[in-house]
């Protein structure tokens, strides 16, 4: 980094980005060793406490590394993309003030998109009454809600997932009768890398890996989560794993089934990450994809090219 008169100039945000089981957790925590850093994570539901083998938290490989924005909600809560982008900033705000490069790290690409583009929309609250109603319809029924909708300037709906396809529904039935929310945080400069493993390896890793959090006790946390009241079409809102170990706990699946739908689940979310990383790049945001190889070997190219920016 830039020396300025002796003092260290504003950090650059290094974004650490790619599907899930690519090994971005522990290519940030590397990065940070080298350049002084501190994580913020980018994941959608390592913010709830008590959810962490079905999120990949993986904190032992944090070490001594700060980190911010894993665990900060309980299980049980909602959040969204807004109450990110203000926790992000003020997360940001510390680490710098610490001297501290910061480093983002995750996977859950509107997030990340979220800090690094301005996301007027991001404001819109929750409508929990037209998201019960939304919730009751299938794919298809809200694809239609949605198109006869009226879409506000410059939104661009992401329907990869039924979730979102409920949000921006959510956004363009709000903005049919309010002003747009004006976005308060500015825009950060960044440096995007990206990993991603070739698909057969991914896929290996991906099913190694739950096999793994099942023997490291997958079921017994989403067991523990439901008998501490969190209702279970809660923790199936929550997707993947807790959606399909809460079905396997209520009897709907039997342990070979709900293995085989969980697995290939995964899979098809990771491909989805990738396609909203290419959304991403299409939206203006460079991503240097980093050549497939040891963390070690990853690092050390995230650290060459930062130094020449």
């Amino acid at each position: 980094m830039d020396q300025i008169r002796g003092v260290r100039a504003t950090p650059r945000l290094i974004v650490i980005l790619g599907p899930t089981a690519s090994g971005k957790t522990r290519l940030a925590v590397e990065v940070a060793k080298r350049a002084g850093g501190a994580i913020i994570s980018a994941d959608s539901r390592q913010v709830y406490r008590g959810m962490d083998l079905g999120t990949g938290k993986d904190l032992d490989d944090y070490g001594d590394i700060p980190y911010a924005l894993i665990d900060i909600r309980d299980a049980g809560d909602t959040y969204h993309v807004g109450q990110y982008q203000s926790d992000f900033h003020d997360a940001l705000d510390r680490i710098e003030e610490q001297g501290k490069q910061p480093i983002l790290c995750g996977g859950t690409g509107l997030y990340i998109q979220s800090v690094l583009q301005q996301f007027d929309y991001s404001g819109v609250p929750v409508d929990r009454a037209l998201r019960s109603e939304l919730e009751a319809l299938d794919t298809a029924a809200l694809r239609d809600r949605l198109r006869v909708l009226p879409v506000p300037a410059g939104f661009k709906a992401d329907t990869s997932t039924r979730k979102r396809l409920i949000r921006a529904t959510e956004i363009c039935t709000w903005c049919q009768y309010h002003v747009l929310p004006q976005h308060h945080h500015p825009v950060v400069p960044a440096i995007l890398f990206g990993i991603n493993p070739p698909v057969d390896i991914r896929r290996q890793r991906i099913t190694e890996r739950l096999r793994i959090r099942l023997e490291q006790g997958l079921i017994e946390e989403v067991r523990h989560l439901l008998k501490k009241g969190i209702p279970p079409e809660r923790l199936v809102y929550y997707g993947l794993e807790y959606k399909y170990v809460t079905r396997y706990l209520l009897g709907e699946l039997d342990y070979e089934t709900f293995f085989a739908r969980l697995n290939t689940e995964i899979h098809r979310f990771a491909k989805r990450q990738m396609t909203y990383f290419r959304k991403m790049e299409k939206d203006g945001l460079a991503i240097h994809w980093l050549a497939n190889g040891s963390i070690d070997d990853m690092a050390t190219e995230v650290m060459a090219i930062s130094a020449t920016i």
